[in-house]
């Protein structure tokens, strides 16, 4: 993770440090960098290939960034506004880094962890100033997805959150705010569908290839182009009421719709038919925002070569 954050900012003109917080004798730490210089080299060799960069961009991009041992590290982070900590998900190696970094770093800097297990909540102990901890969560590849969730506690300065939503859209991310809860956004949206992909090949709903397939070329295609809550209220809300209350009693609890739902149905706000949902259309051109949608879908099926053809022959194009 830390390899690709670090190619995420060099992408975009940033200098970077790698700083191994491992003490390591010096052919150790040579044979490490050495492996590390390579994965970096292969992952922009990627981008070569993916079309993405010329060829005659590798060597700027590379030497953008810079690996350090730990003894050189302490000296580059008192000047460094901004340090991404992405030690392995060990309380204890967590707990290790945190008490380094806040020894070196300046009081104005902020110390974002990147960890996809622990809440901000629990790591902000491990720093003397906690309002400057933030949690950052990339998704993997860190260097070519664009969203980061950013996850913050009760303590954590707004001036913060805002510098480093900031820096991060400077740099083409699209970051997003939520509270310290397990789980994250995507993480937890992402679990629970995987689930339950593998408990429908285990009840033999499907094989493997199969669901995958639905995935790639229906519930993949429509979420990349509506939000979930956003198609809630495009379908209709009472419509997942009624089909939670039917998959729940075959399916048991966990199919159960929440009480937003419930709450929505009860008082007529059901989405774009209503005029409000977990949105407000009241004061949308509902036609425009539609065909909006649609217009953004059909482009996906283009690129995806899963476009509607016309008679059979040729695909239908806008």
């Amino acid at each position: 993770m830390g390899e690709g954050i670090a190619l995420a900012f060099a992408q975009a003109g940033v200098q970077v440090s790698l700083i191994d917080l491992k003490p390591r004798e010096p052919e150790a730490q040579a044979d490490y960098f050495a492996a590390t210089r390579r994965n970096l080299e292969a992952e922009a060799g990627n981008l070569v290939a993916l079309g993405l960069i010329g060829a005659h961009r590798v060597a700027p991009l590379l030497s953008r960034i810079g690996l350090l041992p730990l003894e050189e590290g302490g000296q580059a982070l008192e000047g460094c506004r901004l340090v991404f900590e992405a030690v392995p998900e060990v309380l204890a190696a967590k707990r290790e880094a945190f008490a380094w970094i806040d020894r070196h770093v300046s009081a104005q800097a902020i110390i974002a962890s990147t960890t996809s297990t622990f809440l901000v909540t629990e790591l902000a102990a491990m720093v003397s100033a906690p309002q400057r901890l933030v949690n950052a969560h990339w998704l993997n590849p860190a260097h070519l997805m664009p969203l980061v969730e950013l996850s913050r506690s009760e303590r954590t300065s707004d001036a913060v959150v805002g510098e480093l939503l900031q820096t991060l859209r400077a740099i083409g991310k699209v970051p997003v705010v939520c509270n310290a809860r397990p789980g994250f956004i995507v993480p937890r949206l992402q679990a629970l569908v995987m689930n339950e992909a593998a408990r429908m090949v285990e009840e033999g709903v499907a094989s493997a290839e199969q669901i995958d397939l639905a995935v790639r070329t229906g519930f993949g295609l429509r979420f990349s182009v509506l939000g979930l809550l956003e198609f809630i209220d495009w379908g209709g809300g009472d419509i997942l009421h009624h089909a939670s209350a039917y998959l729940s009693q075959h399916l048991g609890e966990r199919y159960q719709a929440p009480q937003s739902v419930r709450d929505n149905m009860a008082t007529g706000r059901n989405g774009l038919r209503d005029g409000v949902g977990f949105y407000d259309y009241q004061a949308m051109d509902v036609q425009a925002y539609r065909q909006t949608r649609l217009a953004a879908l059909v482009r996906q099926l283009h690129n995806t070569g899963l476009a509607p053809r016309f008679d059979g022959g040729e695909p239908l194009r806008p």
